[in-house]
């Protein structure tokens, strides 16, 4: 018999926390065509991730300037004015989370976040405390799907990777917690992660979830 999932893994950014660059560069760039070049071209997604494996942003943010000088200010607001990227809780998943909490199931998150800016994220998200444990790809140096940073996460909290699911917006990111011999959940919405957590026992179906089954 499979093992009864007691461990819940949160991945944070678009899983629990709404979070869009776009969201401060359409104040900033006001034809949606350059700022979709500037989001691909200049402060892209695979620059930003540098930031999530432990780069300072004042080096992130000099290497662009060097490459881009006439964008240097639209370069520097990603990091001043990194704040404004967030859109804010996600409270469909906000209220499975706290459901998850009632019924005493462990909670912890692997996010892939810049140590500079989790900060912001933790004065503003108060149910970040809810969490036994966060581990934080930047504070680690390692970001996933590297099967490493899971390592970290399984080992310092004595997690059996059998009774634990893992749940994260990325399908790769999903697959690495696969392999490793977790359950996974490729977030695509609050109620497939509710319906998710139902089929494993970790939730009960309400008496209209019941009905409607």
């Amino acid at each position: 018999m499979s093992k009864q999932v007691d461990t819940v893994i949160f991945d944070l950014g678009n899983v629990l926390i709404g979070w869009d660059p776009r969201r401060l560069y359409r104040q900033l760039i006001p034809d949606e065509a350059q700022m979709e070049w500037f989001l691909r071209e200049v402060c892209n997604s695979q620059w930003n991730e540098q930031q999530d494996a432990g780069r300072p942003w004042t080096e992130a943010t000099a290497l662009l300037r060097g490459q881009f000088p006439d964008h240097a200010d639209l370069i520097d607001a990603y990091h001043l004015r990194w704040e404004e990227t967030l859109v804010g809780a996600m409270e469909d998943s906000i209220a499975v989370l706290a459901e998850l909490r009632a019924r005493g199931v462990r909670l912890l998150a692997l996010t892939n976040w810049s140590q500079e800016t989790f900060p912001i994220a933790q004065r503003r998200f108060p149910f970040l405390q809810w969490f036994e444990g966060i581990v934080v790809s930047g504070q680690e140096r390692l970001i996933k799907p590297d099967p490493r940073i899971y390592q970290r996460l399984l080992e310092r909290y004595g997690v059996d990777p059998a009774a634990a699911l893992y749940i994260d917006d990325s399908a790769r990111n999903v697959a690495a917690a696969e392999a490793l011999g977790m359950h996974g959940w490729w977030f695509r919405g609050a109620d497939g992660l509710r319906r998710r957590l139902i089929e494993l026992n970790v939730l009960e179906a309400s008496t209209r979830e019941a009905s409607h089954g």
